[in-house]
């Protein structure tokens, strides 16, 4: 499914150089190596500030805070995305309102989000999540956000690099968060994420929630939290800045590799949505106002799990992102959702299967992951 030790390979002299850098000085905590990745990250992203954080949960939530979220407040998120993308709003003390997604992008669908807005209580915020590596619509929210006045806070955790219409991913709404797992397009080696924002106050702010509330040591203006990235993890993450445009191009060149395979299958039926025993394989659809990262590269797919088991059998890594939606989670059984609510959600739990896709991927990997897949359906 993902093999970083190619990436490595790749970078290892590098790293190895940053890092002893950082060990030369001690300096662990902030310092030189954090402020430079906040300066150079904001540049790359085209955003005032880009503050470092200690996960991209700990962003989601500092994004929210940042922005105002409290107790009793509402956000809209789609049940169809990570766990933390909603139990960060249940941090904050708000309460998640959840919207259903496209069935072409997977991406939050804005006439579900304006449904929810026509028929209920205000919110204070929509948080729009870039899905496997695509913007969702932005031109669509940022209208909705005119019109009934709330803030959008972009979960940007699988979209570092992605843009749309022209503008990156983190510099789409008032405020956006990322994440550095091991396993994102740019990734640290452990636990780490970021907030990025136009808004010099924001950023002042979630400067000072990020470290205990304080700007002085030992002076605490806010009751915040330890959520710091440190020194070590932003050397590396520096060097791997450089390289992230090159890697998410090789990423978007193996996922055309891949359309192009399953189009020559005739596994597939282009611009739908559906699947069956005579179209077994559907390819998730590209905006053109996108500029997509794949960060992961999904499709749908007819019998998934009998499909999963038998490219288990070839010794081939898939991955099901996201079996079981938000509104269906015994945690938030609470919200009082029914199996039956936001049905393209529940769809997708089904039948998407994300396939292997890395920068360092071959394309005789990727035919004999295709060539398995044919070979299931045809028996």
């Amino acid at each position: 499914m993902l093999d970083l030790k190619r990436q490595y390979e790749s970078i290892k002299d590098e790293v190895a150089a940053a890092i002893e850098q950082v060990l030369a000085t001690q300096y662990f905590i902030g310092g030189p190596e954090l402020d430079a990745f906040e300066r150079e990250s904001a540049a790359y992203l085209g955003a005032h500030d880009c503050v470092g954080c200690a996960s991209g949960t700990d962003a989601l939530w500092l994004a929210l805070d940042a922005c105002g979220v409290q107790p009793g407040d509402r956000v809209i998120t789609p049940p169809f995305t990570f766990f933390a993308s909603a139990s960060s709003i249940t941090r904050c003390g708000a309460m998640p309102v959840f919207a259903d997604i496209d069935p072409a992008t997977f991406n939050l669908d804005p006439s579900a989000v304006e449904k929810v807005m026509n028929g209920s209580q205000p919110m204070r915020a929509v948080m729009p999540v870039h899905l496997y590596g695509q913007c969702a619509d932005m031109d669509a929210f940022t209208a909705l956000a005119k019109q009934h006045r709330f803030a959008i806070v972009e979960d940007a955790a699988q979209a570092f690099g992605a843009t749309w219409q022209g503008k990156k991913a983190g510099t789409l709404g008032k405020v956006a968060a990322f994440s550095f797992y091991p396993t994102k397009n740019l990734s640290a080696y452990g636990d780490g994420g970021a907030v990025s924002t136009d808004d010099e106050d924001l950023a002042a702010h979630v400067r000072r929630m990020r470290n205990h509330g304080s700007r002085q040591r030992y002076y605490h203006e806010e009751i915040g939290w330890n959520s710091r990235l440190d020194a070590l993890q932003a050397a590396v993450l520096r060097i791997k800045l450089r390289h992230i445009d090159r890697w998410n191009a090789q990423r978007r060149s193996i996922a055309a590799k891949y359309d192009e395979l399953f189009r020559a299958t005739g596994l597939v039926k282009n611009g739908v949505t559906t699947i069956d025993a005579q179209a077994p394989i559907a390819l998730l659809q590209t905006r053109h106002e996108a500029f997509h990262i794949y960060h992961q590269y999904v499709v749908r797919a007819h019998r998934r799990d009998e499909l999963r088991a038998f490219l288990t059998e070839r010794g081939i890594g898939t991955e099901i992102y996201y079996p079981v939606p938000l509104h269906l989670q015994e945690s938030f059984a609470y919200l009082g959702c029914q199996p039956g609510d936001f049905p393209e959600s529940a769809r997708a739990a089904r039948e998407s299967l994300a396939l292997p896709i890395f920068p360092e991927l071959r394309e005789d990997e990727q035919q004999r992951v295709v060539s398995a897949i044919a070979d299931f359906y045809t028996r």
